[in-house]
């Protein structure tokens, strides 16, 4: 039998497992590790600025393509506490990383050693599994456990936590013989889905949720299958945005408080049955309950048995992987429409389209300084339908979500329970990293922009080109907005002179020098007719240097965007409507306030 260190056999199981890329900071205490990196030279290593930046960069390496987990790496001590935010991220949006910490020897856990934390007991609440492993001999089975895990039910993180003496001890383990565990997931009966579809035959109105865990189960082509045999429009999710393409015939718009659009908040009031598949209830996209559920009825398909009546009792639930149940979804309706048993709901499809053409928001302004709106505008104009767009939580991203338009899966990767500043600049590189191929445009306001900024050299010196679209006011704008709820406005204003760039006036950070600073470039820009040709240039920048090219927009100091604090029925609509031909604005009364 071979034998090897316990690090070079974590190594050799990480090879077989998948893993191509990883991302981390290395550190006394996981050095054996990145020596066993370094000795198998098969995984390629991006060193992070950050180690919470690291494992942003995994997050966003796992969801740009369906089969990837990323993997971050740092020592002890702080290191893993600087992850857990990661590991946050990850599970509260089910996507599957490897985080594996370095760790005190053994003889030295519970002694207060230098950088010895419990990092297992801290990142329990916020993985599938957390560990410190403590024999040698284990390794290659935690391991082996954390793929199974991460893959299996509903994907989450897991924490692999390695005492150094544990990393250096040698064991035998042939690496040739190593195959990974079978995955687990629950599957949907032939009964369970014939009674869901009886729910929709009985409908008038039916529409069908299509959440993350569609996408997570690499199911889109499915879903939108089921949809187009059955003609039932879609409402997809803020995490399932790109299932179906934005001007395909039957999405039916997203719906919430905040991520929403007036007309697909508009068709889910219209509705009288609900189809939920892969998606959580999330309270932005529900608000009032009372509201979301008064008068249809719900059937809800989750991989996650305890997500079944979490939110609301549905009136049917079924525990199964999406993939598998919209495989017997297909099945069922291809039988019953060959025996014309399927009703006719292209009146009902064509009256969501109807709202869709008429309940638009105005993105067109040439206010200087800038609107929010306009930006997304012309981002539309610049960035194609190939675009992969990344971005966490605000005011931008928020808007963005409103007036932005996605195609196709994994196009819109956004940070979608959790929201913590600073993810998208990490994110972006890991999505830039998983697909070279596919163009990335970034999308932050001022503060998520700077809380991570010091990634951005992380983009030039490893050669990751992406676009960086930032919108400026000086303000936490989402923040602003919310306080004025408490009609109060305290301690979320950025501005100050810059004594070193008096142009800025009082938005102070001169973030192009900041950017330039860090080995990439920027473009600012201050008035709206200058958007499109810097969304070229900077393309054309990003492809000819190969590094992180940012936009910088200057906006107006305060814009409140669209978004309610109660019912999909309430939602505060801040500009007049778009005026296109046959616009009906007495249309959206109801929901306004």
């Amino acid at each position: 039998m071979p034998r090897m260190t316990a690090a070079r056999a974590a190594v050799e199981i990480l090879k077989r497992e998948g893993v191509e890329v990883a991302f981390g900071v290395p550190g006394a205490a996981i050095n054996p590790f990145y020596a066993a990196l370094k000795a198998s030279g098969e995984i390629r290593h991006t060193l992070a600025r950050h180690v919470e930046g690291a494992s942003h960069m995994a997050e966003g390496y796992t969801r740009a393509k369906a089969g990837n987990i990323g993997v971050c790496i740092g020592t002890s001590g702080p290191a893993g506490t600087d992850m857990i935010t990661g590991l946050y991220s990850a599970i509260a949006d089910s996507i599957p990383i490897l985080c594996i910490t370095g760790q005190a020897p053994v003889a030295k856990l519970h002694k207060e050693d230098f950088q010895a934390v419990d990092i297992a007991s801290i990142a329990k609440p916020v993985t599938k599994a957390a560990t410190t492993v403590l024999e040698a001999a284990q390794v290659p089975g935690v391991f082996q456990q954390a793929f199974h895990l991460m893959r299996s039910g509903r994907p989450g993180p897991v924490l692999i936590d390695l005492p150094i003496d544990v990393q250096l001890t040698e064991i035998e383990f042939d690496p040739e013989t190593y195959a990974p565990l079978p995955v687990y997931k629950p599957f949907a009966t032939r009964a369970q889905i014939e009674k869901a579809i009886g729910f929709l035959l009985e409908s008038e109105r039916p529409l069908i949720v299509a959440g993350g865990g569609v996408i997570n189960a690499d199911a889109s082509e499915l879903l939108v299958e089921f949809a187009e045999l059955t003609g039932t429009p879609v409402i997809p999710t803020l995490m399932g945005w790109g299932i179906l393409a934005d001007d395909h015939e039957l999405n039916a718009g997203m719906v919430g408080l905040q991520t929403s659009h007036r007309y697909g908040n508009a068709n889910l009031l219209e509705s009288d049955f609900v189809l939920g598949i892969g998606n959580r209830w999330a309270n932005r996209h529900t608000g009032d309950l009372a509201v979301y559920t008064k008068d249809r009825k719900f059937v809800h398909v989750d991989v996650e048995p305890t997500q079944l009546g979490k939110i609301f009792a549905p009136d049917f639930g079924i525990a199964s992987d999406a993939k598998a149940a919209l495989e017997l979804f297909v099945e069922v309706a291809k039988e019953l429409k060959a025996a014309g048993k399927l009703p006719d709901r292209s009146a009902w499809a064509a009256s969501t389209q109807e709202r869709k053409a008429t309940l638009q928001r105005r993105t067109h302004f040439d206010n200087v300084p800038m609107k929010p709106q306009r930006v997304y505008e012309e981002m539309n104009k610049a960035f194609g339908p190939e675009t992969r767009y990344v971005t966490t939580i605000g005011l931008s991203q928020i808007a963005g979500a409103q007036m932005l338009h996605v195609y196709k899966p994994r196009h819109w990767i956004n940070c979608g329970q959790a929201g913590p500043l600073g993810w998208t600049i990490p994110a972006a590189l890991g999505v830039a990293t998983a697909d070279p191929e596919t163009p990335v445009v970034a999308l932050s306001g001022d503060y998520d922009f700077q809380f991570m900024l010091e990634e951005l050299a992380v983009g030039a010196q490893h050669r990751i080109p992406y676009v960086h679209v930032l919108v400026n006011n000086a303000y936490l704008g989402l923040i602003r907005q919310a306080q004025r709820g408490l009609d109060i406005n305290f301690q979320v204003n950025l501005e100050f002179e810059n004594i070193n760039s008096p142009e800025l006036g009082v938005y102070g950070v001169d973030h192009v020098k900041v950017v330039e600073g860090l080995g990439c470039k920027a473009i600012r820009v201050t008035e709206p007719d200058q958007l499109l040709p810097a969304f070229e240039e900077a393309k054309k920048l990003a492809a000819e240097f190969r590094v992180p090219v940012v936009v910088e927009a200057i906006l107006e100091r305060v814009t409140n965007i669209s978004m309610g604090a109660a019912g999909i029925d309430r939602v505060n609509e801040w500009e007049e409507l778009a005026t296109e031909p046959g616009h009906a604005p007495t249309a959206i009364k109801a929901l306004t306030s």
